[in-house]
This record gives C-alpha cells, sequence and structure tokens, in this order.
C-alpha cells in the first residue's frame, strides 16, 4: 500500500491531514490548493508530487507522474478545475484516500 498508517493531528495551515477518516471533495480541493504554488489555479506535477509527499506518500515522483496523466484530459500537463474528478479518481485509487461527495 502507498500510504503508510498515519494518525496525525489536522493542523491549520498544515500540509498534512489524517488518513483515518473520509475526505469531502470540497476538503480535498481546498487542501490540494495549498500545494498551488504559483496560484494559477492548476496542479502541476511538481505541485502533486509535494502533495504526495505531504500524505507521506512512496514513489512520489513516479505517482505525480501517473496523477497527471490520470487527470489531465486536455494534455497541457496540469490538472485544472474541470479535471478534479479525474484527479480523485486517481487518489482514491492509487493514494488511499477515501474522498466523499458531502
Amino acid at each position: 500500500m502507498a500510504i503508510k498508517n498515519m494518525n496525525t493531528v489536522v493542523r491549520k495551515n498544515s500540509n498534512t491531514r489524517a488518513l483515518d477518516g473520509d475526505m469531502t471533495v470540497d476538503e480535498f480541493k481546498e487542501w490540494l490548493k495549498r500545494f498551488d504554488v504559483d496560484k494559477d489555479g492548476r496542479i502541476s506535477r511538481q505541485e502533486l508530487q509535494r502533495a504526495i509527499k505531504a500524505v507521506r506518500g512512496r514513489f512520489s515522483s513516479w505517482k505525480s507522474s501517473r496523477g497527471i496523466r490520470a487527470a489531465d484530459a486536455d494534455g497541457d500537463g496540469y490538472v485544472s478545475e474541470d479535471e478534479i474528478d479525474n484527479l480523485i479518481d486517481f487518489a482514491q485509487r492509487s493514494l488511499g484516500l477515501r474522498i466523499v461527495a458531502y
């Protein structure tokens, strides 16, 4: 499994998050925005790599490349707001995150 057992405490302004509960789609989007370093509204491979590292994901470089390929419908190399559902599918499937609609 790519994610180690983590019982971290969620802190305001923290890039890490406990993975022992569900995360809503809105929470996932807000969490992901923290890694949008250039504030362009899109997630690059490097930004996704930082996000994967923040949840102690292994093989973050490889997984970030796969995540961009899985989510990037228009082929521009970034995950935009329109493509976030694809990234959610990838995060659940490959990172072990539980993301729910409510």
